[in-house]
């Protein structure tokens, strides 16, 4: 299939050739066993080739050894361990700005593409199906009545990811992994680097600046979520709330990039959480490498694969879950949607 100007290999791994030796390269000595005078070990081309159909169309371990002449097992052991190695080298693909220019330069990007000044990232989980874990009763269940793991993600305006989190029971809500998660401590922590509250363009009151997310997240001062029911056409309340949809949109495009990609992520995974969770965190990962790419690119995101933006008319009732806010988080909102509402 290399040798071949089919195309075949890309789609088949999902990235060019180019990309695929350069990973090989990158992991090789990770994963590369050595031989025996018994046996000849499975070369690392291969690994990184099964594990690589594996994420792209969420066959099970039977399957791929009808096509790799593997057994099983032995593909069971395979999957893991390269994407673990790929996950550990491709890390810094998936990361959270380290200073304040860092992200004035999203918040910058969030308003030119999306229109939505301050934003830092959109905010939002997904549910990834997987088996029913071995003794964890309801733990798993979820209100989609499966069992899954939650992946919790910020994306930036340009569908990258900047931070996953994976593992989660999945009968917690989207606002309940947030608060136990590791995002949390780094958006309320000391260490957040954000930039000084600052008003709006064309305002006076400084407002600091924030994420975007749903209503399954508490209102806060750093959390903007849209305001409850379906506010009346052409009021405030409803400006903002397709602002925000429009800059929100960018989370669920990057999960539905990833998903359309990567198949194992539309079935049900059967694993344990754990190393559905290492399966999950390859794709995101994975997801960032190949935007990036100049070699797999337009293979990763052909045209038309992005969702079109709501217009306001459009807007559906979105479900909310009641959450006390503070009161200082209602004035920031309304802040924005005054802003909104004259811009």
């Amino acid at each position: 299939m290399i040798q071949e100007p089919s195309g075949q290999f890309d789609n088949f791994c999902r990235m060019s050739s180019i990309d695929f030796e350069y990973l090989l390269q990158l992991i090789g000595p990770r994963i590369k066993k050595q031989d025996t005078v018994f046996r000849d070990s499975i070369p690392t081309k291969v690994r990184l080739a099964v594990t690589l159909r594996f994420l792209a169309t969420g066959d099970s371990f039977k399957s791929l050894h009808y096509l790799f002449k593997i057994s099983p097992q032995v593909i069971s052991l395979i999957v893991p361990e390269v994407c673990k190695a790929l996950c550990e080298a491709l890390r810094s693909f998936v990361k959270m700005p380290q200073n304040e220019h860092e992200w004035l330069e999203i918040a910058r990007e969030f308003e030119i593409k999306w229109q939505f000044p301050h934003c830092l990232g959109a905010i939002d989980g997904k549910h990834i199906k997987i088996q029913s874990p071995i003794n964890s009763g309801s733990e798993f269940y979820n209100y989609k009545h499966n069992f899954s793991i939650i992946l919790l993600a910020v994306a930036d305006s340009d569908y990258n990811f900047l931070f996953a989190d994976v593992g989660t029971h999945g009968r917690m809500s989207d606002g309940g992994v947030f608060n136990d998660s590791m995002l949390y401590n780094k958006i309320y922590g000391p260490d957040s680097f954000f930039p000084q509250d600052a008003p709006l363009p064309d305002r006076h009151l400084p407002v600091p600046y924030v994420f975007v997310a749903d209503g399954a997240f508490a209102l806060s001062k750093r959390i903007m979520k849209p305001f409850p029911g379906t506010p009346p056409v052409g009021s405030q309340n409803r400006k903002f709330n397709s602002r925000l949809s429009r800059a929100r949109v960018v989370i669920e495009c990057a999960f539905g990039i990833m998903t359309s990609v990567f198949g194992v992520l539309k079935t049900n995974i059967l694993l344990q959480p754990e190393k559905a969770s290492i399966i999950t965190l390859t794709c995101v990962v994975l997801h960032n490498f190949l935007k990036k790419s100049q070699h797999s690119y337009r293979m990763y995101m052909p045209e038309g694969n992005i969702d079109n933006v709501l217009e306001e008319q459009q807007l559906r009732s979105l479900d909310q879950v009641p959450i006390r806010t503070t009161e200082n988080a209602r004035e920031i909102r309304n802040e924005y949607a005054s802003y909104f509402y004259s811009h």
